[in-house]
């Protein structure tokens, strides 16, 4: 997933997103252990995309992240108001 498409989500989906890119590396792990992995490819291009969705998170802490077109329509929350 391109870093544009992840900044769209939300911070619950990129959350969602995260627990299931770092179950499927834990599974592609076990099948490089036991020497069944088809793509080790994989394994790289996952580490990044957990990597891109850790620091979009941290920027959404940080409140340095743009909000997405969604955010934009439901208008301030009660974090921002402050």
């Amino acid at each position: 997933m391109k870093k544009e498409q992840m900044r769209e989500l939300t911070r619950e989906e990129l959350l969602q997103r995260k627990l299931e890119m770092e179950e499927e590396l834990f599974n592609l792990r076990f099948q490089k252990a036991s020497k069944e992995l088809d793509n080790p490819l994989r394994l790289r291009v996952l580490k990044k995309d957990i990597a891109r969705t850790n620091t979009i998170l941290r920027e959404d802490e940080l409140k340095i992240r743009p909000l997405s077109s969604e955010e934009k329509k439901a208008g301030p929350s009660e974090e921002k108001q402050e």
